[in-house]
């Protein structure tokens, strides 16, 4: 893809067998941080900490309505159970020249049951549908094998430590190894 040309854009919201993605909304902080923004136990690997108020996490969902206005290749979605506007998550894809990158966070009340591989499959597989898509990747903490099967289930394949190459500053400032994990085409 040449720096011209325009970045693929996802769709708008999909939906799989059991979730909706969608944009978020401003008034979708409240039900964010009551299901995993303010748990530090579902924060614990993230890149930010635990929300301890909801006005902060209600401006952060504004920057991530804004990022989708304005088109630059970062795009955010609330995540849903089919036939409920309730968040029970987020995932978010990062596009950028030739790859895609992702991140995702889950409600402890919901993991276990393989919604984030279907959100995850369904992200991965639109963008290696896109011609200028070549690589679509994560990564997650070392010790969060978990996040590191939600990657795998949705079609990734494990590709090595990434060390000391991300801050969960839940535990601490230093930086930490990551599983990374891609699909290619």
């Amino acid at each position: 893809m040449s720096p011209a040309s325009p970045m693929p854009r996802p769709p708008d919201s999909f939906t799989t067998a059991r979730l909706l993605a969608r944009q978020p909304r401003v008034s979708d902080a409240a039900a964010l941080f009551a299901a995993y923004a303010s748990d530090p136990v579902a924060t614990k690997y993230l890149s930010w900490k635990a929300y301890t108020e909801v006005p902060p996490l209600a401006q952060f969902l504004q920057v991530r309505i804004d990022d989708w206005a304005q088109n630059k290749g970062l795009y955010n979605y609330v995540l849903c159970t089919r036939g409920s506007d309730a968040p029970i998550g987020n995932i978010g894809i990062h596009i950028q020249p030739r790859s895609t990158l992702f991140g995702y966070v889950l409600a402890r009340s919901h993991r276990g049951q393989g919604l984030m591989a279907e959100a995850l499959s369904y992200l991965v597989d639109w963008s290696l549908a896109q011609p200028e898509i070549f690589r679509a990747w994560a990564f997650c903490d070392a010790e969060n094998p978990a996040s590191a099967r939600v990657m795998e289930k949705a079609g990734m394949i494990r590709e090595g430590i990434l060390r000391r190459w991300h801050t969960c500053p839940n535990i601490g400032p230093e930086p930490r190894d990551c599983i990374v994990c891609a699909r290619v085409k």
